[in-house]
């Protein structure tokens, strides 16, 4: 009994703590939606009202914008591929099975059931005469597939190794696979992704390795928005 009492008292006291944590941000949210609404425009008023109530506003990704289908849906399987072009891989080695394997990461992270990238890649190398996605999707029996057509990749500013700017041109596709193995492509579009937008960084000012990484997870984010919802004010995060 003296357990489960204390045990009772240690849960109450963290749901109390909770409760005070809670109440604390709720009131920060009110004091600041309430200094933002002394000195927003008239027209502004209610979208700040929405935040106040429902948090920061969510885009619909463009998949399911156009489909009407969406990748989170119960039972929806994905698997992620991508290619790039010989004189891409010999600047950067193994930079399709990068790209592929953060954006199944990426997906994966936010609630989108996603074949682990590395049965892929074993898959992949022991057939290298793999043809298309249709392939993959149909050799892993996923609802969908998602294929990065990577055209260019750089991470050096144009014409100079002294600054940094990371680049990536691709054709992000989407094949919807059927239960006989065949499949269609029902999603297409265009990606030039650049990092950072306003200026390049100086390579004096950080290491290659760390703003690979940085790109890199940058460029995930730019495709998997396409695919799973995500906050209006997380575009601002990757822009300096």
């Amino acid at each position: 009994g003296l357990l489960m009492n204390s045990e009772f008292c240690s849960n109450n006291t963290v749901l109390a703590a909770c409760g005070r944590a809670g109440y604390w941000q709720r009131a920060l949210r009110c004091l600041l939606v309430g200094l933002l609404l002394l000195t927003a425009p008239g027209c502004n008023y209610m979208l700040l009202l929405g935040y106040l109530i429902g948090g920061p506003p969510q885009e619909e990704p463009q998949f399911e914008k156009e489909t009407k289908k969406s990748m989170t849906d119960k039972d929806v399987r994905v698997a992620v591929v991508c290619y790039a072009p010989d004189d891409v891989k010999y600047k950067f080695e193994n930079i399709d099975h990068i790209i592929a394997k953060c954006v199944t990461t990426q997906l994966a992270n936010n609630k989108i059931d996603v074949i682990p990238y590395d049965e892929i890649r074993t898959w992949l190398d022991e057939n290298p005469d793999w043809d298309t996605a249709v392939d993959i999707g149909a050799e892993f029996d996923v609802t969908y597939v998602v294929y990065v057509d990577v055209s260019d990749f750089s991470l050096y500013e144009r014409d100079t190794n002294a600054l940094m700017r990371g680049r990536c041109d691709a054709i992000v596709s989407v094949y919807e696979m059927e239960t006989d193995g065949e499949g269609s492509r029902i999603f297409n579009r265009e990606l030039n992704s650049v990092f950072p937008l306003e200026v390049p960084r100086s390579a004096s000012d950080v290491s290659y390795d760390k703003f690979r990484m940085e790109y890199l997870r940058k460029l995930s984010d730019d495709i998997g928005r396409m695919f799973y919802p995500w906050h209006v004010g997380d575009q601002f995060s990757h822009t300096a």
